[in-house]
This record gives structure tokens, sequence and C-alpha cells, in this order.
């Protein structure tokens, strides 16, 4: 269920905490920066699944990543498919404060569509909070030729670095988890056989 159309930051957040109720403690579903650097307290993490949904470097980034002159790009979770990650348990004692920090990071610009989403593990299922991308988004790229990917992983620099890391950092956090992702291996070949790495 997507939490709310606005784009207001405050305001989507106010709706997250009331899709959540604060009655259980709240669950994170992360997919790729949220894996390599999760930066909240959670008690428990697990390996997990979501469908209907998948991850894809397709999101740009003028900031983090990139520039307004030179975008980068960034991971987002489109409709279709499906996407392995990681769930986190966050206490609901802490929830509503690490919501807040986990706000501030994800969602200063309402870029992504929030959503509750149930997410599948081998300990059963849990319904987490997820950061998705619409395809109407003016941050989503429609086409991604090999050409243009290259070509921004050989230029885009951010404040957090290159669109080339991003994709190292994410690429390595999957492979310690025993997630497999096999656009992200073909991405990383690619760079390896132009001599990026």
């Amino acid at each position: 269920m997507l939490l709310v159309p606005a784009r207001d930051p405050a305001e989507m957040l106010r709706r997250a905490i009331a899709q959540w109720g604060g009655r259980e403690d709240l669950w994170v579903f992360g997919y790729a920066s949220l894996i390599a650097r999760p930066e909240f307290d959670a008690v428990e993490h697990r390996s997990g699944r979501v469908h209907g949904w998948h991850r894809a470097l397709r999101m740009r980034s003028r900031v983090n990543r990139g520039t307004p002159e030179q975008p980068g790009l960034v991971f987002a979770l489109l409709p279709g498919g499906s996407c392995h990650g990681v769930a986190y348990r966050v206490p609901r004692r802490n929830a509503a404060a690490e919501l807040e920090r986990l706000w501030a990071r994800e969602m200063p610009n309402a870029v992504y569509d929030p959503r509750f989403l149930p997410c599948r593990s081998a300990q059963g299922e849990v319904r987490a909070l997820t950061f998705t991308l619409s395809r109407r988004s003016p941050n989503f790229i429609h086409q991604l030729g090999d050409h243009e990917l290259l070509h921004i992983l050989r230029h885009a620099r951010g404040r957090f670095g290159t669109t080339l890391d991003y994709l190292m950092e994410t690429a390595d956090a999957l492979r310690r988890r025993g997630l497999r992702d096999r656009e992200i291996e073909r991405q990383v070949a690619l760079a390896r056989a132009h001599a990026l790495l």
C-alpha cells in the first residue's frame, strides 16, 4: 500500500508512523545502501524477499553520487519481479526515533514512495517499510544502455563518492550476506572489462 501521494517529507513521515501504528516492532527492508550501511539500531536482521518489486540502478542522483551537470545513479526498488534483501527489526520503544533518523537519510527530498510490503523470510513473513520508486518519477531512468552506464561509472561523483563506488559497495554488501543479484554482477563485470576497477 502506497503511504501517501504528497511530496512533503514531514507529512509522508507522519503517514508512515500512522501506518506502522506503534503497537509492534517496526520492520524495514533494505535492498542497497541500507544493507551496506544501515545506520539505525536494529535488534534483528534476516534475509528476505519482496515480490512484485526489483532492485535496479535506475534512479538519478544529482547530489549524493553525482551533480546536476553529471548526474549519477543509485539503486531503487521498481515494480516487477522480486528482490532479495535484508529485513531489519527495530524495537517498538525506539522505532519512532529511528524512523525519523531513517527519514532524514532516505527522504529529505521525498524522492521515494515509501510503502509497507510483505517480506518473506525463512522465519516467516513480516510487513516491512520499503522505499520504492515510481516509473513516473522524474528521477527514474527509462532506458540505460551499457555505453551510458559506463560513462556514468567513469564520471559521476557526488558528496558521498562516485556511482562506481556505490555499485561496488552494494555488490560487496550483497555478497557478504550471501545474496545474489545477476544484474549487479553483470554491471561489475562490465566495469572490470572496461578497466574501471
